[in-house]
């Protein structure tokens, strides 16, 4: 069981994640019931993957240079 839960939960830890997850929620949100017509769901969907895509681009450029990516940390 403890297994079970730290598969579900670890992946929680990576910003990615917590992005993309974040992402899905508001556009399923602004489709289902807040009144949000389709140019504002592309929108959070569009800074979705803009951040996502910065994210793992701060990724791989702390790992070519040496560094650690620290979550929240600039170099």
């Amino acid at each position: 069981m403890k297994r079970l839960v730290s598969l579900v939960v670890q992946p929680l830890c990576s910003r990615k994640v917590r992005v993309a997850l974040a992402t899905v929620v508001a556009a399923y949100a602004g489709q289902l019931g807040l009144g949000w017509d389709e140019q504002m769901i592309l929108t959070v969907l569009s800074v979705g993957v803009a951040l996502i895509l910065g994210i793992a681009h701060e990724d791989a450029g702390a790992k070519s240079s040496g560094q650690s990516a620290q979550p929240g940390e600039t170099p």
